[in-house]
């Protein structure tokens, strides 16, 4: 027992050295600086798919509200967007959104496999599965809103956006 006290006070002198001579930000701030990205990026990606459906709603029942001046959405007073460029533009925010939790979930395995060796393991999975539902939420409201806009898409857009979306929930579901 006095061996293993030795070897545990070295330790924790070194980790205090280490964590001296590198005056790095606390794990928990990288950690919150992270979640608040995720966010920021989830709320865009909410907001380009109300952006896809006032598109997609708005110039069918407005004959002059084309141009987005009529429609109150957050095109107007911008360039009009065709649709399928604004679905393109979410699709590639969605994939981006699905890189963050799987760097978030290999991440969390890591600490997993770690704790195993007798580091410490303070993660919460709950942050972790309620990233999971949000982006699949939006990952739906998005794929309802494609679904919807095939006939607009044509024929050659439609089935690459299909498989890309299949590419994200399976990504998402195997790991």
């Amino acid at each position: 027992l006095r061996l293993v006290a030795v070897l545990k006070a070295i330790l924790e002198g070194e980790k205090a050295a280490v964590l001296k001579r590198d005056h790095h930000l606390p794990l928990s701030f990288h950690r919150r600086q992270e979640e608040l990205k995720f966010s920021l990026g989830l709320q865009r990606l909410q907001h380009r798919v109300r952006e896809i459906q006032a598109l997609r709603d708005g110039p069918a029942g407005e004959g002059p509200g084309r141009d987005g001046s009529l429609l109150g959405n957050p095109t107007a007073g911008a360039a009009p967007q065709e649709l399928p460029t604004l679905i393109l533009e979410a699709m590639k925010e969605l994939e981006m959104a699905k890189q963050q939790v799987l760097k978030r979930i290999q991440i969390w395995k890591r600490q997993q496999q770690l704790a195993g060796n007798g580091a410490l393991f303070e993660e919460n999975l709950a942050l972790l599965q309620k990233r999971c539902e949000n982006l699949v939420d939006v990952y739906f409201q998005l794929h309802q809103q494609v679904m919807a806009a095939s006939a607009e898409l044509g024929a050659e857009l439609l089935p690459r956006l299909l498989e890309r979306f299949n590419e994200v929930l399976s990504s998402l579901v195997k790991r």
